[in-house]
């Protein structure tokens, strides 16, 4: 099994890669803190889970121009309106021009509101429950995205965690191929066991280096693959990498 690399060798790498500290710094990005995660309202978060479910194998674009239509036909995504909506209107809904018409798509925003809705009520709101979320197994919050709501397996959730400010790693492909060329890993990316050692080994990054679980996954991307730094800043790998933060 090959040696896993402390993080200081990772760091430096991606600083070299990146044309030095503050251009690599520059990238990094920040998470919010418990608070400030504390201030999203129920229907912020079905909002956010929602585009991230329509972003998923599509241009995010064309689903970025069509997103005030999306506002407007599920009412701002107010949870409860959402839940009393009856299976004739949602599926008229789900041609409206107004919105990307793919109607199982749709039928993910009723099923996750109903998630929220239930978790909101275990926790006070769905807010503090994300919030308090512990980051040292935020893989755990990832299976109960994946298990209790629709269409958020994947990277579908943790995207949608990192776009909302929640500190989560992204298993990228830049950060796929590097745990795979250390033998973090074998075999399914999404495996139980293989995203134990994961979260153990981002965790035990963590402890080596004081960054959070954001910083370390944008960190250990930039330290691979082709995404050096060019004329006017950066280049990218693929789309959805954290090469240059595109994330």
């Amino acid at each position: 099994m090959a040696q896993v690399e402390k993080f200081p060798s990772i760091y430096q790498r991606a600083v070299e890669r990146k044309g030095g500290e503050a251009q690599l710094q520059a990238l990094l990005g920040h998470s919010l803190s418990s608070a400030e995660l504390l201030q999203y309202s129920d229907a912020d978060w079905l909002e956010a889970l929602t585009k991230k479910v329509f972003q998923s194998g599509f241009v995010w674009r064309v689903v970025e121009n069509k997103w005030p239509g999306f506002r407007e036909v599920f009412f701002d995504f107010a949870v409860e309106k959402m839940l009393m909506l009856p299976d004739e209107m949602l599926a008229q809904k789900a041609q409206d021009p107004r919105i990307i018409r793919n109607g199982s798509k749709v039928l993910t925003i009723r099923h996750n509101a109903l998630m929220i809705h239930e978790l909101a009520q275990q926790h006070g709101s769905f807010a503090a429950m994300v919030a308090h979320w512990p980051t040292d197994n935020i893989i755990g919050l990832w299976e109960l995205l994946k298990k209790r709501g629709a269409r958020l397996g994947g990277n579908t959730g943790a995207y949608a965690l990192r776009a909302m400010g929640k500190d989560t790693f992204l298993l990228s492909q830049d950060v796929e191929a590097y745990l795979r060329a250390y033998q973090v890993i074998d075999g399914g990316l999404t495996s139980k066991s293989n995203l134990a050692k994961i979260q153990a080994q981002f965790n035990q990054w963590q402890q080596q280096s004081g960054f959070n679980l954001q910083q370390i996954s944008r960190i250990v991307a930039m330290s691979v693959g082709d995404n050096y730094a060019g004329l006017n800043g950066v280049t990218g790998s693929a789309p959805m990498s954290e090469n240059g933060g595109a994330v």
